[in-house]
């Protein structure tokens, strides 16, 4: 049987600039945004299908993709990103001014000093794993496009490479960074990470 390849791709920057956006905050796709994800794909995509999380600043590129290039498109929850409680919709600075002990303690240790009211990082982590094993047992051999968000794709890369919760935020991932997975054989690899554009 053939290698099942999944690449992720991060929103692009959404309308409102740099904010913590978690699962209930979801502003739209600004104009860069959108310009980040078209410049990310090129004109030739390699997937034969796009799943996307259900947030409008994932899916509704997804969709715009999937009817240019005629792909089946799939909108799947468990790829929404993680619920990140009293954070949502401020930005590192409203949040420095409220709490600086406890924004510093979270990018220390973000499993045990979550803001308050957020989705715990390993429940989070254990959605994502569960979605992402769905997609690969459902679609063997493809070559598949998942839209989704930062903490997503960490949790995902945490999978694969099997590091803890704790070390998640310990990687960069762009607005309309790439990063490439494949189960082959030998289990999940990581092929490539945050990746500007396709290079296939």
């Amino acid at each position: 049987m053939s290698d099942t390849l999944i690449d992720f791709i991060r929103h692009g920057e959404p309308v409102g600039g740099r904010r913590y956006r978690g699962d209930s905050v979801d502003d739209p796709l600004s104009e860069n945004g959108w310009s980040q994800m078209w410049a990310a794909v090129g004109e030739r995509p390699p997937w034969g299908r796009v799943i996307s999380s259900p947030l409008q600043r994932c899916s509704a590129f997804a969709e715009a993709l999937a009817e240019k290039h005629e792909l089946p498109m799939a909108s799947e929850a468990r790829f929404r990103e993680v619920g990140l409680g009293s954070w949502e919709g401020l930005s590192p600075d409203e949040i420095i001014a409220r709490d600086a002990s406890g924004f510093d303690a979270f990018y220390q240790d973000p499993c045990r000093n979550r803001p308050p009211g957020a989705e715990p990082l390993e429940l989070f982590g254990q959605r994502v794993a569960e979605a992402f094993e769905a997609v690969l047992e459902a679609h063997p051999g493809e070559h598949i496009l998942i839209v989704a968000h930062a903490g997503v794709i960490r949790a995902a890369l945490g999978y694969v490479l099997q590091s803890a919760p704790a070390c998640w935020y310990r990687t960069r991932i762009d607005n309309a960074s790439l990063t490439g997975f494949r189960r082959s054989r030998f289990g999940n690899l990581l092929e490539f990470h945050n990746r500007p554009r396709l290079d296939y």
